[in-house]
């Protein structure tokens, strides 16, 4: 069976220019395997473009020229599984699809402090808010227009670690008939999960790293007070427990498609920043 890693350093779809250095420090913290080849998805450096906001959604153009080349490599390769490392969450649009073109009955476990079901009409801009609601037919149509097979079926879909939700997105959730739980003061169980994936012999797990509690781990979103986004709240999850449910998920389905996101080493970037500076770099 044919595993492949894509590095997928999209900042664009998120608009922190983090996300870049997260998605190349995260490829170094993921175990090695030389059996899974790596590709890079290459895309411009932050400082190198300047995105315009066209049709309710920022850097549209950038946006779909990445989900165009990670498509490429997909249906080029033709792996068997994905691990998708990023990025923001944006980056589990063509890797979720790819892979549902091959394996039809999927469930989604979407390991995230947020629904990311938001529409370009909603008033935040930025597309890594609208990734699985395109995989579920609704999000963006800018987006659902470079997918290639059928949509995710809602009741095929996890939410674990999801916090305060805004109007408009439980509004969503509701309409699709999702079910989900806010688990800000009652997680999910070790037999809701379970019960989950007993339904499905594949799954994909999208980890959205800002399910963490920012006080224990610090290289999330809501870890930087001066961040406020779309105003949503953070996660509380700790990495023990994250450590617990990954492992659960291991070992009662089989993950085809992994993606990991939203990787921001802020303390990181300023370094970076800082010696990028030096001409003896140049």
């Amino acid at each position: 069976m044919k595993t492949i890693r894509l590095l997928y350093p999209d900042f664009v779809s998120g608009n922190l220019d983090e996300y870049y250095l997260g998605a190349r420090l995260m490829a170094q913290i993921v175990p090695e395997n030389q059996n899974q080849p790596l590709f890079k998805i290459d895309l411009p450096a932050p400082g190198t473009i300047h995105p315009e906001e066209k049709d309710g959604i920022y850097a549209l153009d950038e946006v779909l020229l990445g989900i165009q080349k990670a498509k490429s490599i997909l249906y080029e390769e033709n792996p068997d599984k994905v691990i998708t490392i990023g990025g923001n969450c944006l980056v589990s649009l063509a890797p979720f699809d790819y892979l549902h073109g091959l394996y039809p009955d999927l469930g989604i476990i979407w390991i995230d402090a947020h629904p990311d079901v938001s529409t370009p009409k909603d008033g935040y801009p930025n597309a890594h808010a609208m990734v699985l609601g395109s995989l579920l037919g609704g999000g963006a149509v800018q987006l659902r227009k470079e997918m290639k097979h059928p949509i995710f079926k809602p009741e095929n879909l996890l939410y674990v670690g999801l916090q305060d939700l805004h109007d408009y997105q439980e509004q969503f959730l509701k309409d699709l008939k999702v079910n989900f739980l806010i688990q800000k003061d009652k997680s999910l169980s070790d037999g809701d999960i379970t019960a989950f994936c007993s339904r499905f012999n594949r799954v994909l797990v999208h980890l959205d790293i800002d399910v963490l509690n920012p006080a224990e781990f610090p290289a999330t979103y809501f870890a930087n007070p001066m961040l406020v986004g779309d105003g949503s709240s953070g996660g509380n999850m700790s990495l023990a427990r994250l450590n617990q449910i990954l492992h659960l998920i291991d070992g009662n389905s089989e993950i085809m498609g992994l993606t990991i996101a939203e990787y921001l080493p802020f303390a990181e970037y300023k370094l970076h920043n800082s010696l990028s500076s030096l001409r003896i770099f140049s």
